[in-house]
């Protein structure tokens, strides 16, 4: 085999150049092979600690995403049949006040918005508006097949075929309509979002 090379290159100067190149690839490569491309490399969030004002902020950033998952106060945004069982998790069953989950009127107030319902073409510029009232951080959760994807009224000329073409959407939550089992879910799963937020640390990191 390296007879064959040899001879190849003083036919080919080039041929033995790239066969060089090549040959050193795996080494310069290291550790990344197609298994652990995008597993094995640390993102800049889950980097170990390093030192006492690591530790520091990511127990800020924890404090911080514990406070937020617990004083969870979603907007009102019923467009139809789904805002029912949104109003039922209000009600005593379910008791979403014991999780600090409080409905709010003003966007101002509000760090997430639930839509519930269809979401019509006249709807639309209006759920804008009152997503760009909301104070960052914000979530959106879209509550049924018709804020989810436009659902039995999807080829209607008048409904907007899914909510995140108005804003961008967090949770989705299927069912026509989603019992409050289902939507209790969602905002679990959005409360364990809430609690991978790592903005300090990433923040201290770059620096």
């Amino acid at each position: 085999m390296l007879l064959q090379t040899a001879r190849s290159a003083i036919r080919h100067p080039a041929h033995a150049t790239l066969t060089r190149a090549f040959s050193i690839t795996p080494r310069v490569m290291g550790s990344l092979t197609p298994n652990n491309l995008a597993t094995d490399t640390p993102v800049l969030s889950e980097r170990p600690l390093s030192n006492a004002m690591d530790y520091a902020i990511t127990s800020l950033d924890k404090i911080k995403d514990w406070a937020r998952k617990s004083s969870f106060w979603p907007a009102t945004f019923g467009l139809a049949c789904c805002a029912v069982e949104m109003m039922h998790v209000s009600a005593p069953r379910y008791d979403q006040d014991r999780l600090g989950i409080i409905f709010r009127a003003s966007p101002r107030q509000s760090d997430i918005i639930i839509v519930a319902g269809t979401v019509t073409n006249k709807m639309a510029p209006a759920l804008r508006m009152v997503y760009d009232q909301m104070a960052y951080p914000r979530w959106v959760i879209s509550m049924g097949s018709c804020a989810n994807g436009g659902g039995y009224y999807h080829y209607s000329y008048a409904v907007v075929r899914g909510v995140d073409r108005i804003v961008p959407v967090d949770i989705y939550v299927p069912g026509c309509p989603p019992s409050c089992e289902a939507l209790m879910y969602g905002i679990f799963q959005l409360q364990k979002k809430m609690m991978t937020d790592t903005t300090g640390r990433m923040w201290y990191r770059s620096y």
